[in-house]
């Protein structure tokens, strides 16, 4: 996802209802992304093309390499509390089968993968990975197209919170076996050229 546009305050005074995820469906289609933090509503301007490359080839990768019995969606909302009023939306995740449900996900993904911008604010990945851990998300990926080479990070879970677990730059290869084994040279989410073929590394 983009980075965030800073929190709007939908709450006009102390006795105004927190927002939930049905008060979402009811925005306007201006350009924006949102997200609900504890019923105040957080915005993010649409993907640029380079973060739309990247998320698009990531989708890709993973969904051609993921077995039957998991979905790897883009976009696609996640409440986070019975209330659905904490309510995100990773730019991809990876769920089981079973676990997808109408018209919002409602338990943790298995991986979440968000992708940094190359303009705009700074995200605040450490309040995410935090609101992450305490759902029950095992794997967290960051993915950083903005730097002079591609790099990916994964934290895993560990003790209710995320340790560093490996990371991949550029031409290395990115390999992990949660949620499945996969593949990844970083330089092809973003290089022209060959990139389905490269992609997965040696022997893809």
């Amino acid at each position: 996802m983009q980075n965030n546009m800073g929190g709007v305050n939908a709450r006009a005074g102390e006795q105004h209802t927190q927002m939930t995820v049905d008060d979402l469906e009811r925005l306007p289609g201006n350009g924006y992304r949102y997200e609900l933090v504890d019923g105040g509503l957080e915005r993010a301007q649409s993907p640029t093309s380079v973060h739309s490359l990247v998320e698009s080839r990531l989708h890709i990768q993973l969904g051609v390499t993921a077995p039957a019995e998991y979905l790897v969606l883009q976009g696609a909302g996640v409440s986070f509390n019975a209330d659905r009023t904490h309510h995100r939306s990773p730019d991809l995740l990876v769920i089981r089968t079973e676990d997808f449900v109408r018209p919002h996900l409602v338990k943790p993904p298995l991986l979440v993968v968000d992708v940094v911008s190359s303009t705009g604010a700074p995200r605040d990945f450490h309040t995410e990975a935090g609101e992450y851990a305490a759902f029950g998300i095992q794997a967290y990926w960051i993915v950083n197209p903005a730097m002079h080479e591609t790099v990916i990070d994964e934290l895993r879970l560990q003790d209710g919170g995320y340790r560093h677990e490996r990371q991949a730059i550029g031409e290395d290869t990115f390999a992990t076996d949660f949620p499945f084994p996969v593949k990844i040279v970083p330089h092809w989410l973003l290089a022209g050229g060959p990139w389905r073929e490269r992609i997965g590394g040696e022997g893809a």
